[in-house]
């Protein structure tokens, strides 16, 4: 049997179990040119909150009644499209379900021998690709530039970080709690780490950041994004990855009002997606893996077990009881 984990109710607010239902179905049969995946984890992202939402989005909304939109990593163990060979391992979207068929489109061999299976659903993934293409690209860092992360100890917020130190930047983050932000600071070697939970944001990026910022990355929006904005150096770029703070409000979302920060530095706020860099994402994967390789580039997976815990796996990307990349392992 495959259990999967079915979208029956559009949230409003926060996602909880009603959201979902585990239901268990005969694993499918495959037609010609499909394959068969037993997949072994799932990726867990607050993108996710928006897929719920019956809005027009850059990606179609999530049908009440469909398999939980998730990317995923695991085995072929059935194959009739001459392009898989049964053994081998991929990474696509799946879903939350144990077991998938596709007709392959979208998915790319990955090798469990030259990395664990999670991280190809996180720093070797589309949190990596995230991060590398929205801080290089998009946030044009260069060598000296200064580099504010939100989010900083989380998926995206902590590549982002250490790929900006790589290129000579200096960093700084922020995060939520002393025990992450010693985390960002002291095993991913940031220059320094605001915890807006206990400490005056406003304040802090005065003390870290006294010339101002070049680059802010933005994974949080609402009142972190308003204070980056009044610490601007002229030509600063924002990158809008994510708004976390925004995604279960039942209220109009909080936009930006220090925006004319803008318009008096010349600076830009740009929206990223991953999936404009499609064609790149071998690039990046072989930039980041070389960087791991070397040991200039860690990551971390905060991973858990069990299908039927989705829901309780899933808050805690806004909880924040978690550090890395959310991983669940959705079979044995």
């Amino acid at each position: 049997m495959n259990k999967q984990l079915l979208f029956v109710k559009r949230p409003v607010g926060a996602a909880d179990a009603s959201t979902w239902e585990l239901v268990s179905n005969p694993i499918p049969e495959i037609e010609e040119g499909q394959i068969l995946i037993k997949q072994h984890y799932v990726s867990l992202d607050p993108a996710m909150r928006g897929w719920m939402n019956n809005v027009k989005s850059y990606i179609a909304p999530m049908e009440i009644g469909s398999v939980m939109r998730a990317g995923s990593v695991g085995e072929i163990i059935q194959s009739k499209n001459p392009k898989f060979e049964v053994g081998q391992y991929v990474a696509g979207t799946g879903g939350v379900q144990q077991y998938a068929v596709t007709d392959g489109e979208g998915y790319y061999l990955v090798d469990p021998k030259m990395a664990p299976l999670p991280t190809y659903i996180g720093t070797l993934g589309m949190t990596g690709m995230t991060a590398y293409f929205g801080i290089t690209e998009v946030g044009k860092i260069k060598e000296g530039d200064v580099v504010l992360v939100s989010g900083a100890a989380g998926a995206v917020g902590s590549v982002v970080g250490q790929v900006a130190k790589i290129k000579g930047c200096t960093v700084v983050g922020i995060a939520g709690g002393a025990d992450k932000c010693t985390y960002v600071v002291e095993e991913l070697g940031f220059d320094a780490c605001i915890d807006y939970k206990n400490e005056n944001v406003a304040t802090k990026l005065k003390e870290h950041c006294p010339k101002g910022i070049d680059v802010y990355f933005d994974n949080v929006g609402g009142e972190i994004l308003d204070i980056a904005l009044t610490r601007l150096r002229r030509h600063a770029r924002i990158v809008i990855c994510g708004a976390i703070s925004q995604y279960n409000n039942k209220t109009a979302i909080k936009g930006p009002s220090n925006y004319l920060s803008l318009l008096v530095n010349r600076a830009s706020m740009q929206g990223m997606v991953v999936f404009d860099y499609a064609d790149r994402y071998r690039e990046g994967a072989m930039q980041l893996g070389q960087w791991m390789a070397e040991g200039k580039l860690k990551s971390r997976e905060a991973i858990y077990e069990g299908i039927e815990n989705f829901p309780e796996t899933y808050n805690r990307l806004f909880s924040g009881d978690k550090k890395g990349k959310l991983v669940l392992k959705v079979i044995e």
